[in-house]
């Protein structure tokens, strides 16, 4: 089960931060602060796969991919696998390109919604769900689509008409 998703800059901001378990925002910010400061301390030349032991607890990997000024993280159990969720990690940044033409931080920060509807269309819940670019793209395409058809209906009618007045 993948517990967070977290892309971050190389600046420590957090630009996405997902949890799939409950935590409270302290902690939340606890985990984010942790993580981005393994991740700014490791060599370039070292592994992108890491234990997460002693900051998501007992069973807790990490995969990273850093891009650019983004660090692309996603914290999983020992039940997913490392390649395939650095798969994942790929698949993800294959879509926000395609969707936003050579992603780059900004796009991450003026475009959050979508950011989250790609992220929902890979993982729901902690579980994956899609791990083709092509397919993921075709459904936000057609999620862009239905917001874009429902928000030219017009609305003609008024609240009290709605209440029977």
């Amino acid at each position: 089960m993948i517990k967070a998703v977290m892309i971050m800059n190389t600046q420590g901001k957090p630009r996405l931060a997902k949890f799939y378990d409950f935590l409270t925002v302290e902690k939340q910010q606890e985990l984010i602060r942790s993580v981005f400061g393994v991740l700014c301390s490791r060599a370039e030349n070292v592994s992108n796969f890491m234990e997460a032991d002693s900051i998501f607890g007992p069973d807790s990997r990490l995969v990273y991919k850093h891009y650019a000024t983004l660090y692309f993280v996603f914290v999983f159990d020992a039940c997913e696998n490392e390649l395939a969720v650095l798969d994942l990690i790929q698949v993800f940044v294959e879509t926000l390109d395609k969707c936003f033409r050579n992603v780059c931080e900004l796009d991450i920060v003026f475009n959050y919604s979508k950011l989250h509807t790609i992220l929902d269309e890979i993982i729901f819940g902690g579980q994956v769900l899609e791990t083709s670019a092509s397919e993921v793209m075709k459904a936000v395409e057609e999620i862009s689509r239905l917001e874009a058809s429902s928000n030219s209906i017009p609305f003609t009618k008024t609240v009290s008409s709605w209440r029977g007045r």
